[in-house]
Order: structure tokens, then C-alpha cells, then sequence
């Protein structure tokens, strides 16, 4: 089922759709700018070149349009997992997680990920932008001008904020409408724990050491408001961009060490799409790594197993896997409630331990059973909710390695979760902190009881941890930015070592941010259309 076009003006639809008809059915050789992926990122790098009216850009993405129930009704959002829309990646078997191979879903389509996540807009801590900047050597990347940049593309709903929030920018924010009384029960239970709650999930509990507030979400008049959505959607009608879907890119094709073209597969034809400036990735911390490797640059050694020559010896391609992974908690309602919204609709962040300067846990509430396949079998309640709590700051880190010189091979993911012993001690002390939270008085009228972990210690305990671990969907630093020798892009992004080859996605954090990675993401898709543009004088 398609949802109408009846918020849209029909004429705007037609011509929109008239003019990606054109302009796909007659493709150029070459474009000034091929941006591989309409994601998170690539929808604003895709939108912010094609501004200029004198710059030709081909924006490619592997998966559909995003015209349907499920991408644009919030509440159906876990109908994607798993689905067309979900490039549908297992990582290998994890000794650590009890022998699990666990599901690493994203997004597929127009939107990538933004147009089948929870929604959450979280902008990440102070402490991430400082260390971005730091790791880069480039302050551009650092949290004043990251605050100043966020001002600017936010389209604020909640009340003027004018330090931390903007009110002009394409990017629609706004708080959980009408929250479920189970997300308005964790803030009060937070502030039980000693937990400080406020006004913004954003704003100022970003530069603090934790804190709890509801949801900002991108969701506009009831329908998710994708990336996608915000930048690219609105400009369907230029004739300077043209959007290509089912278009599925193999490799970078390079004359001698400049990035000329991208090979990719087209309703079942192989064809090379030219590009006369520049070419950016922006495919996700998964694919990314993986047209980097068929493309000859990475480990020379791991390439060279598949017989694939080496452009660029770098390393660290596909090295420092990092992901959130959360140990899920649940509770049986008292009396039904049903979810509201995306079903997901407050946040909190805090510390394992005391003496932290900074959050390094990540709760989000769940207004419905949300556990491993593994926990799922202990035994659910007809109607519960979850508390989904886990790492912010893992110091597991995991890889990424081909298993043939096949591009239509997939990938060997090793996500490596909890392999680092310190990951585990934290994990220990979240899954307390849900508990305590979670039974705090503030729930008491609405649940019935805990129903799992139960009152674990010991080995039962990280039994449990191993078998509740999942992943929150945020995989990245797999291309990171820096400049030591694991590093793969410099600061303003171009990949080491070759010419006219950008990198704009979640690959490229050098750790994963503090929340949720969609807003971090179109923070890189800004810094990326703004590097470019001064490179070439646009």
C-alpha cells in the first residue's frame, strides 16, 4: 500500500516525476559529481551540490523509492527489518555473545537508514566533536562549530532555544507528540535514581555528564521525515539532479590514481557512469569499506589474497568496526498500552561509573517486547514494553574482511562485540542501572512486574548479557578519519593517497558518537558539500 500525495502540491509532483523520468531514461556518460548512496549523509551531500544550478550531480542508490506505509508511518518502522528495505548483513558467530551470529540491519532505498530507523535525532555529546576534531586536527569538526552548523539546519517545533536550537534549517525536529505514559514514567524514574532530566535531548544534556529528556524526532505532520525526505525530495525538479534507484555500484574505477568513474549494476547490466570532479561514498559503515576493497584500496596483503591489485595500501580499511550493542529489559503492563509514536519515545544517557567525565551508557524505552532471539525464547509477556539499554562508548572493536574478489559477494562481519573485558564490566552495571530504573516507584501503576533479567549475578548474569546482546543499528568508523597510519580520510574527508574520492558516512567517525547516528551523519554530509565546495569554487 502507497500512502497519497495529498500534503504535496500536485503540480510540484508531476513535475518532479516528469523530470526524473527525462532525466534517468537518458543518462549522461559523466556527471560532475557521483554521489554513491541516498542515505543519511549522501542525501545532503547530494542536495547541497546541486544547489548550484552550473554543477550536474547523479545521486545512486541501490534500493527503492520511499513512497510506502512503511517508511513514512512512524509506528511501522520494524515492519523494514529484515525486508526489501533492509540490506539484511549477519555478523559472524561471536564467541563472546554465547556463539550468536546477530542480524546488523540498514537501510536500503532512498533514505538509507534515516527512512527506517526509530526516527531519533540525537545529536551526539560534546565530547565525540571535540575528540572528531582533535583526531582530525581541524577544529571545523569540533562541538562550537558543530552547535553552530546544527543551529542552521534544524527546523526546531519545541520552544525557542536560541544558543542550542534553529528554527530555519530543512532538517524538521520535534518532540515525541502526546507521549506514552510509560516514556514520561522514565524521566520520573530517572530523576529517582538521581538522574537530572531536561527540557531537550539535545541542547545542553549534550555537554553534561548524563541526563534524561523525551525523544526529538524527525516526524512531520504524523509521517517520518527522512534525510532523504528533508534535502533531496524538495528538489526532485531540478534539472541538474538525477536520481537513480536500483542502481547497485560494484567499484570506483580509477586512471591511475584519480577516482574517474563507478562501475555499477543497472536493471542486470554492468555500465560506467563518469565523474568529472568528484566521486563520494556515502554507502554506510558496511558497503563503504567493502567498494573501497574491490576497488584495490585497503591492506594490500587482504587484497591481494583475491588477486585484486592495489591501488592504495591503507589499512585501515574496514578496520575499528564500532556499533552500540544493547542487553534488552523487560516488564510485563499492568494494562495494555498500546505504542505511540515510533514506540520509542525517551532517552537517557549515564555513566557505569562514577568517576567518568562523560555518559557512556545509552538507555531508550521501548513500548513493546523488544528482545534477542535467544531471550525471546525465556518467555514474553502478551503486552510489556523494554527497556533497551547498552554502550554508548564500546571499547570492543570489530572488522570487516572480503571473502572473494566478487563484488556481489558479501561481506565477512565481525562485529566482535564484548571482546574487550571492559566492555562486559560496563554491561554489567547498565543492565543494573535498567533494573533499578525500571522498577523504580514511577512504574509501579503501570507494569505488573519485571519479567526479565530477574535478580541475576555472577556468571547468570553475563550469561544473560551474552544472550540479550543486539545491535541499535549504529555501525560505523570503519573508514576513519585521522591521520595515523589506520586512518583512511583526512578532514575534509578525501580518501589518502588518490584524487577526487570523498568519503561522507558513519564509516568515517573515528569512534561512534553518543546516541543515535543519524544527526552525526547529516552533520558529515554538510562538512563533506562544504569541503567540496570550496575545493572546486562552487
Amino acid at each position: 500500500m502507497t500512502l497519497d500525495h495529498t500534503s504535496e502540491d500536485a503540480d510540484f509532483i508531476r513535475r518532479s516525476e516528469e523530470n526524473q523520468a527525462r532525466l534517468t531514461s537518458s543518462l549522461q556518460p559523466s556527471y560532475d559529481f557521483v554521489v554513491c548512496g541516498a542515505g543519511a549523509a549522501g542525501s545532503v551531500v547530494a542536495r547541497r551540490l546541486a544547489d548550484n544550478p552550473e554543477v550536474q550531480v547523479l545521486l545512486l542508490e541501490a534500493g527503492g523509492d520511499d513512497a510506502a506505509d512503511q517508511v513514512l508511518d512512524p509506528g511501522l518502522w520494524p515492519t523494514n527489518l529484515g525486508g526489501a528495505r533492509d540490506w539484511g548483513f549477519t555478523a559472524e558467530p561471536n564467541p563472546h555473545l554465547n556463539g550468536r551470529a546477530i542480524a546488523m540491519s540498514m537501510g536500503k532505498g532512498l533514505g538509507g537508514g534515516s527512512s527506517i530507523n526509530v526516527m531519533v535525532w540525537a545529536r551526539g555529546h560534546r565530547s565525540d566533536w571535540d575528540f572528531f576534531a582533535s583526531e582530525a586536527g581541524d577544529s571545523r569538526w569540533g562541538h562550537s562549530n558543530v552547535l553552530d552548523l546544527y543551529r542552521r539546519i534544524e527546523n526546531y517545533q519545541g520552544p525557542p532555544d536560541p544558543h542550542y536550537r534553529g528554527d530555519g534549517g530543512p532538517v524538521w525536529v520535534q518532540q515525541a507528540a502526546d507521549p506514552n505514559p510509560i516514556a514520561c514514567a522514565m524521566l520520573d524514574g530517572a530523576r529517582e535514581l538521581g538522574v537530572p532530566t531536561f527540557d531537550s535531548s539535545n541542547g545542553a544534556m549534550m555537554e553534561h555528564p548524563g541526563g534524561a529528556a523525551l525523544t526529538d524526532m524527525l516526524v512531520r505532520n504524523g509521517k517520518r521525515h527522512s534525510l532523504y525526505r528533508a534535502y533531496v525530495h524538495p528538489i526532485r525538479d531540478r534539472p541538474n539532479l538525477t536520481i537513480l534507484t536500483g542502481a547497485v555500484v560494484r567499484r570506483i574505477v580509477f586512471e591511475g590514481r584519480r577516482a574517474a568513474g563507478v562501475e555499477l549494476v543497472l536493471q542486470g547490466r554492468t555500465t560506467l557512469i563518469g565523474a568529472r570532479s568528484e566521486i563520494v561514498l556515502s554507502l554506510g559503515a558496511i558497503q563503504t569499506p567493502k567498494i573501497l576493497m574491490h576497488s584495490g584500496v585497503g591492506d594490500r596483503t587482504e587484497l591481494a589474497r583475491f588477486g585484486i591489485s592495489s591501488i592504495q595500501h591503507l589499512p585501515g580499511v574496514g578496520q575499528n568496526l564500532q556499533d552500540h550493542v544493547s542487553f534488552g529489559c523487560t516488564w510485563e503492563y499492568a494494562n495494555p498500552i498500546p505504542p505511540r509514536n515510533s514506540g520509542s519515545e525517551a532517552k537517557m544517557y549515564w555513566k557505569s561509573r562514577p568517576d567518568l567525565d562523560n555518559p557512556d551508557l545509552l538507555f531508550c524505552q521501548v513500548e513493546f517486547p523488544a528482545p534477542s532471539e535467544r531471550t525471546a525464547a525465556r518467555g514474553l509477556p502478551e503486552h510489556g514494553w523494554t527497556m533497551f539499554a547498552g554502550l554508548a562508548r564500546p571499547h570492543s572493536r570489530g572488522r570487516l574482511r572480503l571473502k572473494s574478489a566478487d563484488p556481489a559477494d558479501s561481506l565477512a562481519i565481525d562485529a566482535n562485540f564484548l571482546s574487550d573485558p571492559r566492555d562486559l564490566i560496563a554491561a554489567r552495571a547498565c543492565v543494573e542501572l535498567c533494573r533499578a530504573l525500571g522498577n523504580a516507584r514511577a512504574f509501579e501503576p503501570l507494569v505488573r512486574g519485571e519479567v526479565m533479567p530477574g535478580n541475576l549475578s555472577g556468571d547468570a548474569l553475563d550469561h544473560y548479557i551474552r544472550d540479550a546482546a543486539v545491535t541499535y543499528w549504529h555501525q560505523s568508523c570503519t573508514a576513519k578519519m585521522g591521520r595515523d597510519d589506520m586512518s583512511v580520510v583526512d578532514a575534509s574527508l578525501k580518501v589518502y593517497g588518490v584524487e577526487a574520492l570523498r568519503i561522507a558516512d558513519a564509516s568515517i567517525m573515528p569512534r561512534v558518537t553518543t546516541g543515535n547516528t543519524q544527526a552525526p551523519c547529516a552533520i558529515i554530509g554538510e562538512r563533506a558539500a562544504e569541503m567540496i565546495g570550496e575545493a572546486h569554487r562552487l
